[in-house]
């Protein structure tokens, strides 16, 4: 019974945002409740929706830092030179454009975070697409497909997960995998190359003088703003903080909050600046942080009515015999879906171990069932529980349903080539 009702919620809720009745936020508090009292919950979901609350808040406090810390940063002009390389490069080409999307957001996912790549793919090419008429949700779409790919990264969250879930090291799990990772990239490319096609042929080749539009690229109105000559201390901050995320020297929202404080004091150390900075987004801030506590909502409730747990045991229970010794690949397809549906905290500490345990009965090590579980990822950025994604679509200006319907099955590609590679490669068995 509780696996339909999570189910069942899950449908409502996709149906709600999907066809754009309710807004996201409003449906992750409205149709938990809703379900939670459905199912006999009623007395008991404050302490869930707490519980929720307390697991995301971390969350949410380093990405409403991060945005203030890359916020600086792009006002500074730090990310300037990099933009005005690509955009000379595209010119006013839709597919150079789209591809030249793709190429930005795959290097900036190097560093695992969503929302750095968000912010710095959206604020260098954004004015180009308004300027010859490219459509933003395309721009939108080839950020989150790169950093669907790119997000396995060790540091990117999942694999690490995998690796404490299941106990095992990065070379078992994130090493075999990087062929894969590989053919992901290129099939974010080749979707790009197919969007900016679509582009070109609804738009045509625009003339554009693409120094006016790097200038337009910095995101930043007035050159005041810009600090030229603290470029090289902006650097080393940013490669420092990206050093100490990567060596877990502090936990991230520290160093977020730690970084901001360092750079908006030495960039704008007049304090009317600074409040004007921390004005300037705090519209992006705001819908993103609150989304995240929304979110904790919906997971507090999912979890604490042991729904999750009921979903992912009918879905293993109903696999035949006769697919046992394909429980790898199983896994792989599963690991979409699960991680669309749940946090990648729910499937990777509630939903993994089972599959592995499910796959050790068929004589599967867990270390395949770990690197398969990681392949869904292009799938889970399209969640409407991932807050990075909804600072994705605010800052394009583009609807969270809409980005699903048109990049979704995008996605899903993305998965398939990854899974087909780590088959054909023996990376994981068929």
């Amino acid at each position: 019974m509780l696996a339909i009702l999570g189910f069942a919620m899950i449908i409502v809720f996709m149906i709600l945002i999907m066809t754009g009745r309710l807004s996201a936020m409003i449906a992750l508090i409205i149709v938990p409740i809703v379900f939670a009292i459905m199912g006999g919950f009623g007395s008991e979901m404050g302490p869930m929706m707490l519980d929720g609350i307390k697991s995301v808040a971390p969350t949410g406090i380093m990405i409403l830092f991060a945005i203030l810390f890359f916020g600086i940063l792009i006002d500074a002009g730090v990310f300037d030179p990099i933009i005005n390389t690509i955009l000379k490069f595209v010119k006013g080409d839709p597919v150079k454009i789209a591809v030249g999307t793709a190429i930005l957001a795959l290097i900036i996912s190097l560093d695992g975070d969503g929302t750095t790549t968000y912010m710095i793919t959206i604020s260098a090419f954004l004015p180009l697409y308004k300027r010859i008429g490219m459509r933003p949700i395309v721009l939108a779409g080839i950020a989150v497909s790169a950093s669907g790919v790119m997000n396995l990264l060790p540091w990117g969250g999942p694999t690490a997960r995998v690796m404490t879930a299941l106990n095992l090291e990065m070379s078992e799990v994130f090493t075999p995998v990087i062929p894969a990772m590989i053919g992901g990239a290129l099939f974010v490319l080749f979707m790009a190359f197919m969007f900016g096609r679509q582009e070109r042929k609804r738009i045509g080749v625009a003339e554009v003088d693409y120094q006016a539009i790097a200038q337009m690229a910095a995101t930043v109105e007035d050159d005041y703003l810009k600090r030229p000559k603290l470029i090289i201390f902006n650097y080393v901050l940013t490669i420092a903080l990206l050093v100490a995320l990567i060596s877990e020297l502090m936990p991230p929202v520290a160093l977020f909050m730690l970084g901001f404080a360092i750079a908006i004091t030495i960039n704008y150390p007049n304090i009317k600046e600074q409040k004007e900075r921390v004005a300037n987004y705090a519209d992006n801030a705001l819908s993103v942080v609150s989304m995240v506590f929304a979110a904790g909502i919906f997971t507090g409730i999912l979890s604490g009515t042991s729904m999750v747990d009921a979903m992912a045991n009918s879905v293993i229970q109903y696999i035949p015999d006769a697919l046992g010794p394909r429980f790898a690949v199983i896994t792989a397809i599963l690991s979409a879906p699960f991680t669309f549906f749940m946090s990648n905290d729910a499937f990777y500490y509630g939903v993994l171990p089972l599959l592995a345990k499910a796959g050790a009965v068929y004589g599967i090590d867990p270390a395949f069932i770990g690197r398969a579980s990681l392949l869904g990822m292009p799938v889970h950025l399209l969640s409407p529980l991932v807050p990075s994604t909804y600072l994705l679509v605010g800052m394009v200006g583009e609807d969270f349903g809409k980005l699903q319907r048109i990049f979704l099955k995008w996605a899903c590609g993305s998965t398939l080539v990854m899974i087909i590679i780590c088959v054909v490669l023996g990376i994981f068995p068929l």
